[in-house]
């Protein structure tokens, strides 16, 4: 491939990823504890760099302008939402770190835990305390789920504890974990544990505030400008492609007069 096109090519992909990945942070400006993402990018060596071909022989000028960019994973900024009062005795909000743990169960008898930082909760049918969004059961502090009494108001303390007809209950579980990269986005606000965050996973430092919910992190101006600058990056880089194949189609005619 001409070598002009594979670097704009490269440059338009990867402002298209960027487009993509801002978009999705903007489509959950409204969504309760969404975390957003940071679309990360890198410079990509050369095939002979990249590859370990040592063997083949080295072009100077190619090798100091590199093979263009490239899409490098994603990372998630856990930055802290803004809170806002609901009123709601079932609505959470975790202040500083730590996520509230929910477990699935699958047909097979087989369960995970997930993450989540949506803290808005209800009781299903049987009184067990659960993710509104999803129906996942809230775990406590035990990793067990948490059964309450229908028929009795709840008031639920800084470090989770619930009361009701004031007797404590139980305790909701928060956990973090020491490397956050370890997690896996999964959907509806939740985040996965690989076996290696398992291991990993500590008491959260964070305070639960009942009747409130953390909004989205978010920063709105940030992600627009963000997504009005990579949709420019791509013109531009199809302008230069563009420029490349009017320039390529000119030598071909040029030298075939020649000949």
């Amino acid at each position: 491939m001409y070598y002009g096109i594979q670097l704009a090519a490269s440059g338009a992909l990867t402002a298209l990823y960027r487009t993509d990945v801002l978009s999705n942070n903007l489509a959950n400006l409204n969504t309760t504890g969404f975390k957003p993402d940071f679309a990360y990018t890198r410079q990509r060596d050369t095939a002979r760099v990249e590859d370990g071909l040592d063997f083949m022989p080295s072009n100077d000028l190619l090798e100091k302008l590199g093979a263009g960019a490239h899409m490098a994973p994603n990372a998630v900024d856990f930055a802290q939402g803004p809170l806002t009062q609901t009123g709601n005795p079932f609505d959470l909000a975790i202040e500083g770190q730590g996520f509230f743990v929910l477990r699935t169960l699958d047909d097979g008898g087989t369960s995970e835990l997930r993450l989540t930082r949506d803290g808005r909760l209800t009781l299903d049918a049987s009184g067990r305390l659960v993710n509104a969004t999803s129906g996942l059961p809230v775990m406590s502090v035990s990793n067990s789920p948490i059964i309450l009494d229908r028929s009795l108001s709840a008031s639920i303390d800084a470090d989770g504890t619930i009361r009701q007809g004031g007797e404590k209950v139980d305790r909701i579980g928060v956990r973090d974990v020491k490397d956050r990269d370890l997690l896996t986005r999964v959907g509806d606000g939740m985040f996965t544990l690989s076996s290696g965050a398992l291991g990993q996973s500590i008491p959260a430092s964070g305070e639960i505030r009942q009747g409130m919910l953390e909004g989205s992190a978010v920063n709105a101006i940030n992600a627009m400008m963000g997504v009005q600058a990579a949709a420019k990056s791509v013109g531009v880089n199809f302008g230069i492609i563009a420029y490349q194949n009017r320039m390529m189609e000119r030598a071909i005619n040029t030298f075939a007069r020649i000949g």
